[in-house]
């Protein structure tokens, strides 16, 4: 346990032979499962899971039960029967097996699914890569006992290391997507939400849909947009990056358009859900007509555009385009400035 709350972590893995077996023996002695996901790898993962989770288990043998939070014993495993089979607890590493590969998120979801089902009071992700510092987790853990956030998320971008270590095409597309998702989910302090380093209370993990959990690599970004929906609060943590030998499975190219799209569906989900379903506020109408005006504004531009071409006097058209393009982006920056008050009190750094 840490500082009285019991401690999970769910770390994924899918291929991470030589790597995943050194992050559990390193684990710190304060947490008290371990939800090991293999998600069908090709390789060796799995038996290194139980053999790292033996090794561990040898380790803390002389360990006080009583010092063990009362979690339940089955692992959670009546409500992953679909997804994993998940075997007997080997010491306090639950190692679980997916039946078909799911992605990072699909991982994710069969952890945190495990985590609240055992009445875990705080979960952390941590990849199975060594990337991950597990020395900062107490930094993590903090502002969740402390009842100052449900949701603690590293930020690598506060970094100059990072940055300057970081491809130019990776450091572009984590700025778009970062951007994009201030605006999905209302946070609009939080950076960095592609970081998988991040822990959540029990309680927010019981307020959210966590069986509706995207299963690509923008898990992240859509967790944000639902905690914000529920009014969970979100500590953005400044947290360094550790480099070895792995090389990252994200294909940009793929990931961002396919993020990218996600984040509209989830936005307008939003909107619909916390301020015109859930509650009222004029912000939603705001996004509405100021989206509807610039997108007409757009539209009035391309047609002056071939009316010039045409040689036809374009000189109205012109002042209706322009009006158009004003008036909606000013309704968006209204909006956007009413949606940053309304989430305000549930932001905070931690630098």
């Amino acid at each position: 346990m840490y500082r009285g709350a019991s401690i999970g972590v769910v770390m994924p893995a899918y291929d991470e032979e030589g790597f995943v077996g050194d992050v559990i023996r390193e684990m710190p002695d304060y947490v008290d499962r371990i939800y090991a996901i293999d998600d069908r790898s090709t390789d060796g993962t799995w038996d290194e899971i139980l053999e790292a989770a033996r090794e561990d288990a040898d380790a803390n043998a002389g360990r006080d039960a009583a010092d063990d939070a009362p979690l339940v014993t089955d692992g959670g495993a009546s409500a992953l029967t679909a997804r994993a089979s998940v075997r007997d607890s080997i010491g306090r590493v639950v190692p679980i097996q997916h039946r078909e590969n799911r992605g990072a998120g699909g991982a994710i979801k069969t952890g945190y699914l495990a985590a609240r089902a055992d009445g875990v009071d705080a979960t952390v992700t941590v990849d199975a890569d060594g990337q991950m510092d597990l020395s900062q987790m107490p930094r993590l853990l903090d502002p969740l006992v402390e009842n100052e956030a449900d949701y603690a998320k590293g930020n690598r971008l506060l970094s100059r290391e990072y940055r300057a270590a970081m491809p130019r095409f990776r450091f572009v597309g984590n700025a778009i997507l970062s951007f994009l998702t201030k605006i999905a989910s209302g946070y609009w302090k939080t950076m960095d939400p592609q970081n998988g380093y991040t822990a959540i209370s029990g309680d927010a993990l019981k307020a959210i849909d966590l069986e509706n959990l995207y299963e690509y690599y923008g898990y992240c970004n859509d967790l944000l947009v639902k905690l914000n929906v529920h009014g969970m609060r979100v500590a953005d943590v400044a947290m360094p990056a550790v480099y070895g030998d792995e090389e990252s499975s994200i294909t940009y190219s793929e990931y961002i358009p396919k993020v990218s799209t996600m984040l509209l569906r989830n936005f307008l989900w939003r909107l619909k859900t916390k301020y015109l379903v859930l509650d009222f506020h004029p912000l939603a109408l705001f996004y509405l007509v100021g989206a509807g005006l610039a997108t007409t504004g757009v539209f009035a531009a391309a047609v002056t555009l071939f009316a010039t071409l045409a040689t036809v006097g374009p000189s109205v058209q012109g002042s209706t385009t322009v009006l158009l393009l004003v008036a909606g982006i000013a309704f968006l920056l209204f909006a956007m400035v009413f949606d940053m008050a309304e989430s305000e009190h549930l932001e905070r750094q931690v630098r």
